[in-house]
């Protein structure tokens, strides 16, 4: 079984491509043409995400098994867990151990009105409780926010709270989206200085549809370069399909991109 966190120890640059599971109303089918495609690029690793709100449990399961059985893949399978109970997450991770996939990116997911059945809160919470039982030994990964998540008062908190999270067992972390590499190097300075040393992916969406992306930084609260305001908002191509190439690197300078540096954190949406 292949564990992230031993491809993204091993090698320097990695990639990888993050997709969606298709709409409730589609069929399943339609993602295995774009699985099929990405394969040929020869990723590190494909990540399924879970859709709004945590839906589509099952379908990022279903995928996620078919990354890694039918295309031979490392396939890393987001969990959410707000508004869940342990059982849930336990019976997750359940269908994802018997479908070979022991790769998850554990998250607290958007708040919905089920929150208040939930065992969780946040998503140390959830990272404990994998730590804590039967599949302690996954591969386990978290989110990171460059600039600081929206419900804390400063990044310095955010990157205490982050800090947690590797403590209690995080082999790796995903970054939001963010325009700006400045904003990246200045996270990855604090995250050295809080004693942060696992792999950083960077999170990097291209602009395909200005729509998606004013609604992806309203809900995370990244920010957009006055420079590229403009070209944003000329973008008016049609809602696309996308996925996301992934990289580590380790709290450095030249962890993006610099003079003398190969680029070594990308990340497309």
């Amino acid at each position: 079984m292949t564990l992230i966190r031993d491809i993204l120890n091993a090698k320097r640059p990695t990639f990888s491509f993050e997709i969606f599971p298709p709409k409730p109303e589609s069929p399943l089918e339609t993602v295995y043409e774009t699985v099929a495609a990405l394969r040929i690029l020869r990723p590190d690793f494909i990540s399924v995400t879970y859709g709004a709100a945590g839906s589509s449990r099952n379908k990022t399961v279903d995928i996620a098994s078919l990354v890694r059985n039918r295309w031979g893949q490392v396939a890393l399978a987001h969990l959410t867990c707000i508004g869940s109970t342990r059982s849930e997450v336990m019976e997750v991770l359940e269908e994802l151990d018997q479908e070979n996939v022991s790769n998850v990116l554990a998250l607290r997911g958007d708040p919905r009105d089920a929150e208040e059945r939930s065992d969780f809160r946040h998503a140390l919470d959830l990272i404990r409780q994998i730590r804590a039982g039967q599949f302690g030994d996954f591969c386990v990964g978290a989110a990171a926010y460059p600039e600081g998540h929206v419900e804390c008062d400063s990044l310095d908190e955010d990157i205490r709270h982050l800090r947690m999270k590797v403590d209690a067992g995080v082999d790796f972390l995903v970054t939001q989206l963010f325009f700006d590499n400045e904003i990246f190097y200045r996270f990855m300075d604090l995250a050295g200085r809080a004693g942060i040393d696992v792999p950083v992916v960077a999170g990097i969406m291209p602009v395909l549809n200005a729509r998606q992306i004013g609604r992806v930084v309203s809900l995370c609260g990244a920010s957009i370069p006055r420079n590229s305001r403009a070209s944003c908002g000329a973008t008016n191509t049609p809602p696309t399909r996308c996925a996301r190439p992934e990289s580590p690197t380790r709290p450095s300078r030249s962890s993006i991109s610099s003079p003398g540096a190969p680029p070594e954190s990308t990340c497309t949406r």
